[in-house]
């Protein structure tokens, strides 16, 4: 898939005009590579063909191609599938954050489109939840055309909300949608672990599936600032003047705890966690979701 990377690069991306555009090129390059690469086993929406060998399970032979061709032919794979897949977006002001020109809502934005574009050319059913302190948009799943293209368009236009609190809209979110599925949830995660925890335990408890990507920037991530710098508070007043050398030992220890203690928490609600560099493409999130959706088969 390496020479496909630049399909999947989110500053370019942010030179594409129109979500749907965004979308489309990503998953499309994307299946392209895995065309091209040793993966194998997912279902999208396109049905790959090799000739019978002795051995293989005669049941994958596409009998209208042996009609054409006098040749038996396996399809390795199409699946008709009916999975109801809720994308949960943060739109919370802290995800306006971004030190490369890409703030981590455009990134999280990009991802949502892509996910909702190869959701539904699988056949599966996409809706979409933004949320800050509260839940501020839902399109529930189905799949249609215009529906899809209704989520882009929502995505393309997407506002900036207020403060973060997960709890309160995931547990909204256990209670709105009654018709288990999957819920990929894209968040800087900036709220303590235990209520973000709480929140996802009680949307498993409620028999759903749910995939956690958690979206960084690369600054937050790695700390290079170097001179006195101000930092300021996404989401309220306060702005703290700092030496960076004298406090990146004490943040990048923190959010390494941080971090952990939400992998850790993840794994024991059986939830499947991964962290997103806002500067790494995109083929790294679809990749696990098709991994995921392969899992459950």
């Amino acid at each position: 898939m390496a020479n496909n990377i630049r399909f999947l690069d989110p500053k370019i991306l942010s030179k594409i005009s129109g979500m749907e555009l965004r979308a489309r090129t990503v998953v499309e390059g994307f299946i392209y590579g895995l065309h091209r690469s040793p993966y194998r086993g997912f279902s999208v929406e396109f049905a790959e063909y090799r000739e019978y060998a002795p051995g293989d399970d005669t049941r994958f032979i596409d009998w209208k191609v042996y009609a054409r061709s006098d040749r038996y032919y396996l399809k390795e794979f199409e699946e008709e599938t009916n999975l109801s897949c809720h994308i949960l977006l943060d739109a919370s002001a802290s995800m306006s954050y971004g030190s490369g020109g890409l703030s981590k809502l455009e990134y999280g934005s990009y991802l949502a489109a892509s996910l909702g574009y190869l959701i539904f050319q699988q056949r599966d059913g996409v809706g979409l939840m933004t949320f800050d302190n509260e839940i501020t948009q839902f399109i529930p799943a189905r799949n249609k055309r215009g529906h899809l293209l209704s989520i882009l368009r929502h995505l393309d236009k997407l506002e900036l909300g207020q403060k973060t609190d997960l709890s309160l809209p995931l547990h909204q979110i256990a209670e709105t949608i009654g018709k288990k599925g999957l819920m990929i949830l894209i968040s800087d995660l900036l709220d303590e672990p235990e209520s973000l925890l709480e929140g996802l335990q009680h949307i498993r408890f409620k028999g759903h599936d749910v995939i956690l990507f958690h979206i960084m920037d690369d600054a937050e991530l790695s700390f290079p600032f170097e001179n006195a710098t101000r930092f300021l508070d996404m989401e309220g007043d306060s702005e703290y003047l700092a030496i960076p050398a004298m406090v990146r030992d004490s943040y990048l220890t923190k959010l390494n705890a941080h971090i952990e203690e939400l992998k850790k928490g993840c794994g024991s609600i059986q939830v499947d966690y991964h962290l997103l560099n806002t500067s790494k493409p995109l083929d790294f999130a679809l990749f696990s979701y098709l991994t995921h959706r392969s899992a459950r088969g």
